[in-house]
């Protein structure tokens, strides 16, 4: 089995979707990218992209609006010839109380990250399925999909919902030689967390084990891993990239108890 074609959506920025482009492309893919926000930062990942010597497919998605989001992954794979891997890195989030968020701000979030997600991948399933040759479906959820965080609750509702969706997923396309994965990062040097560009060794994080961000590179590398040929036997799962925060729960309860 060789994969070559991959749509990596949430590409334009210096961040995780624009490190899963080039990681792929060093492996020998052509890449399909999407860009919300940033028009040039989605040229710019392309460019890179064609200095590696592959083709790179470039448009504008917006996965607030699910059914349009999946007729331009269908555009993307028409351009490269076919979809072997997707990468659904595109989301968004919104800080609020429990008591205050209005509808507005979770319907944005949820369609972006959730709904939006959904019929994105569905999309590259379909054609996945219809071409007969497997492959890769990566959803990026965060550390959030699997613990709670105070004033982002339709963050972390969306997350949890796509690390579901990922599982009945990976159940039904099994059978076609199709894996469905998430990878959820912990805090990652990124525009999303305000630290875009800077290395992460430089900025302390006394309480992750790690005592750092992490590096989109980091999480690139697992992502391309995971939608690789050699990935066929790990479907269903949520690889938790997030320098051993998730940990810190045991830490917090032994010195809650003085020990």
């Amino acid at each position: 089995m060789t994969f070559t074609t991959a749509i990596v959506t949430g590409a334009d920025s210096d961040g995780i979707g624009r490190a899963t482009a080039l990681a792929l492309a060093r492996r020998g893919l052509d890449i399909g990218l999407t860009w919300y926000a940033d028009e040039d930062g989605g040229h710019e990942t392309a460019r890179q992209v064609r200095l590696l010597g592959r083709v790179a497919c470039v448009a504008r998605l917006d996965t607030s609006a699910p059914e349009e989001a999946a007729r331009i992954v269908g555009a993307l794979a028409d351009e490269l010839g076919g979809v072997d891997v997707l990468v659904n890195n595109a989301g968004t989030g919104h800080t609020n109380p429990v008591l205050d968020i209005e509808i507005d701000d979770w319907r944005r979030v949820v369609d972006t990250d959730l709904t939006g997600a959904f019929f994105v991948a569905q999309e590259a399933a379909r054609r996945m399925v219809a071409a007969g040759r497997g492959g890769r479906i990566v959803n990026v959820t965060s550390v959030h999909e699997h613990i709670p965080l105070r004033l982002e609750v339709a963050y972390c509702a969306a997350k949890h919902g796509l690390g579901g969706v990922t599982k009945v997923m990976a159940l039904e396309l099994a059978e076609h030689g199709i894996t469905v994965n998430c990878v959820a990062p912990g805090e990652i040097a990124t525009a999303m967390t305000g630290n875009e560009g800077i290395d992460p060794h430089t900025l302390p994080r006394p309480l992750i084990p790690a005592g750092r961000p992490g590096d989109p590179r980091e999480i690139a590398e697992a992502i391309a891993h995971l939608a690789s040929p050699e990935a066929s036997y790990t479907t269903g799962a949520s690889l938790v990239i997030d320098g051993g925060l998730t940990l810190m729960a045991a830490v917090a309860n032994q010195d809650a108890l003085g020990r």
